[in-house]
C-alpha cells in the first residue's frame, strides 16, 4: 500500500495544508461562496482588500469580458477593515484553513493603521500587502513601482505586525526583480506575484473607453504566459518562496507555476466562470501527482532547470 500523497507546502512561517488559494477581489469575504464548496476543501483564501474605511468604488462599468480574460477597475470597494474585523472575520474562524487578510492605503501610515488593526484581529493566518497603490504622499507614484517605496512600506508594515507577511508584487513595470529584492529587504516573508496588468477595452461605436474609468487590470488566462515568465524571474532575484497568480484554471496551469518556482497558487478570475474552480484545480494536481508517482508536492516545486 503507498503513502498517502502530502499536499502539504510551507511558505516560511506560513504552513498550508496543500497549495491552492483564492486571490484576493475575486473571492469576497469567503463567506458568499460558501453554498457552492467546502471552504476547508483549500489551502487558504485571501479576503478582498481591506482599507483603514470604507471605500465604495469605482462607478459601473467597471468590469468588461475580454478574449482569455477580464478587465476591472473596481476601485478597491470594501467594508473597512474595523467591520471586518467584527462582522465578517468570527463567522470565519470556524473553517479549517488559512484566512489572509490583503490590506491596502495610499500612505504609509494607512497601510500601518490597516495592519496594526489586523493584527490584533483574532484568526487571521497571514497578511497579504497589495502595494499597486498610488502613494499619494509622494505625487502618485505606486509604492509597488519603485524599489525605495516599496522597501519602505513593507519595513514599516513589518514593525507592527508578528503575522507572516505577503507582498502581492505589480506586473507593471520595465523589471519586477528590484522590487521583489527590495520587499525582501523589508521584511516580506512571502511574495504572490502577479496582479493584474493594465489595459483597456474601447466601444468602437460610440468611441468610448468600456470602462468608466477608462483603464483597467487584465486577469484571466491572457495574462498566463507572462505570470509564469515573472515567476521564474523572481525565483532567480531572491530565495523568498513565491505564490504564483494569473489566468490558473487548471491543475496542469497551477502544476507550471510550480515547476517555475512557486509554492503555492493563488485561481482568481477563474471563479467568476465556475465556483468551484479552486476545488478541481486541486483535484487536477492531485490526479497529475499520482499519475506521475510524485508523493511530496515539494518535489515538483521549483524543479524546472536553471
Amino acid at each position: 500500500m503507498s503513502a498517502p500523497m502530502n499536499l502539504a507546502v510551507k511558505l516560511g512561517p506560513l504552513h498550508l495544508k496543500n497549495p491552492v488559494l483564492t486571490a484576493s477581489g475575486t473571492f469576497g469575504y469567503g463567506e458568499e461562496f460558501e453554498p457552492f464548496l467546502d471552504l476547508n476543501r483549500l489551502g487558504g483564501f485571501v479576503v478582498k482588500g481591506l482599507s483603514c474605511r470604507p471605500r465604495p468604488g469605482n462607478r459601473s462599468p467597471r468590469t468588461w469580458e475580454t478574449p482569455a480574460g477580464m478587465l476591472n477597475s473596481i476601485g478597491l470597494e470594501n467594508c473597512g477593515i474595523d467591520r471586518f474585523l467584527e462582522e465578517k472575520l468570527p463567522r470565519l474562524r470556524k473553517y479549517r484553513t488559512a484566512i489572509i487578510a490583503n490590506l491596502f492605503g495610499e500612505t504609509i501610515e494607512e497601510y500601518c493603521e490597516v495592519a496594526r488593526k489586523a493584527d490584533a484581529g483574532e484568526g487571521l493566518a497571514a497578511l497579504e500587502l497589495n502595494i499597486s497603490c498610488p502613494n499619494t504622499a509622494r505625487g502618485g507614484i505606486d509604492f509597488g513601482c519603485d524599489p525605495e517605496a516599496t522597501r519602505e512600506v513593507v519595513r514599516a508594515v513589518r514593525d507592527v505586525t508578528s503575522l507572516p507577511l505577503m507582498v502581492k508584487l505589480t506586473p507593471n513595470v520595465t523589471d519586477i526583480r528590484p522590487l521583489a529584492e527590495a520587499a525582501q529587504q523589508g521584511g516580506a516573508d512571502i511574495l504572490s506575484l502577479v496582479n493584474t496588468f493594465f489595459g483597456m477595452a474601447i466601444d468602437i461605436r460610440s468611441r468610448r473607453p468600456r470602462l468608466s474609468t477608462r483603464h483597467g487590470g487584465l486577469s484571466g488566462p491572457a495574462i498566463k504566459p507572462m505570470a509564469i515568465y515573472l515567476v521564474d524571474r523572481v525565483r532567480a532575484a531572491t530565495d523568498l518562496p513565491i505564490v504564483g497568480i494569473g489566468g490558473i484554471r487548471s491543475g496542469e496551469d497551477a502544476v507550471e507555476f510550480m515547476i517555475a518556482g512557486a509554492s503555492a497558487v493563488q485561481v482568481g478570475t477563474g471563479n467568476f466562470v465556475d465556483p468551484l474552480c479552486s476545488v478541481h484545480v486541486l483535484e487536477e494536481i492531485e490526479t497529475f501527482l499520482e499519475k506521475e508517482g510524485i508523493q511530496e508536492l515539494r518535489g515538483l516545486i521549483g524543479s524546472l532547470p536553471r
